[in-house]
């Protein structure tokens, strides 16, 4: 492992993949994600008895190289656990999620699970959103400067997600990113997502409010923390 953050990731990712059982599982996208998928192939090998849905072409190349079974979304699906990282957990275990690009697809399957488990190192702990992260917000790419121009005037700072060669980076949708930085901590972040999903031409937020069931905190040193959401926080 490169760091201290790579060592409190696996330690995370091997706690959630020890809870899995054969099935149905959903895979998110970044780089805790990707322990969880080596950490799966590592605990069943060839995935047997699983069914793994991805939720971007970087996840599923990665399992494919491991030789897991992965299949495309299917119209009657239903996921037994999802597993995937986060940008920010607040203290009410709601979530900023989409630095890796695949926020729509992350929260369509995780709204299609019983149970979303989100594996982190304590970096990613705030008191609320908007302390440490932007907000992402996948735009439809004819949209992006009205979309800008709107965002900024309600108080963002907007910055479009590009490459390294400045050109913008494309989700595997074929939509754009806007990366938006708030005045100040969400108070609301139920509120926030509404109102940014609200006009034509935006896609999805990463504001993902109440739809964690457990945070699994690792530490570099090996130790693992768990949060659990009561079922009277969680919502969809």
């Amino acid at each position: 492992m490169g760091d201290s953050s790579d060592a409190a990731k696996a330690a995370a990712a091997r706690f959630a993949v020890a809870r899995l059982t054969p099935g149905r599982v959903a895979l998110g996208t970044g780089s805790t994600a990707a322990w969880a998928v080596r950490a799966i192939a590592e605990r069943f090998p060839k995935g047997r008895d699983f069914e793994f849905v991805c939720s971007s072409r970087a996840t599923e190349d990665l399992a494919r190289s491991l030789e897991l079974p992965v299949r495309g979304l299917r119209e009657d699906d239903q996921f037994t656990v999802m597993v995937d990282g986060a940008d920010e957990v607040s203290e009410a275990l709601d979530l900023t999620k989409g630095g890796g690009g695949a926020l729509f697809r992350e929260k369509l399957l995780a709204v299609l699970s019983e149970e979303l488990i989100i594996m982190i190192d304590p970096s990613k702990l705030v008191t609320r959103l908007g302390e440490k992260a932007s907000i992402p917000v996948e735009v439809v790419p004819f949209a992006r400067g009205v979309l800008t121009e709107r965002f900024r005037k309600q108080g963002y700072q907007v910055h479009l997600r590009t490459l390294r060669e400045g050109v913008p980076y494309v989700t595997d949708n074929g939509n754009e990113i806007l990366d938006l930085r708030p005045s100040r901590p969400l108070e609301d972040p139920r509120a926030t997502a509404a109102e940014l999903r609200a006009p034509i031409g935006v896609v999805e937020t990463g504001l993902f409010p109440g739809m964690a069931h457990r945070v699994v905190i690792g530490h570099s040193d090996g130790r693992v923390e768990e949060r659990i959401a009561s079922a009277g926080v969680r919502r969809r």
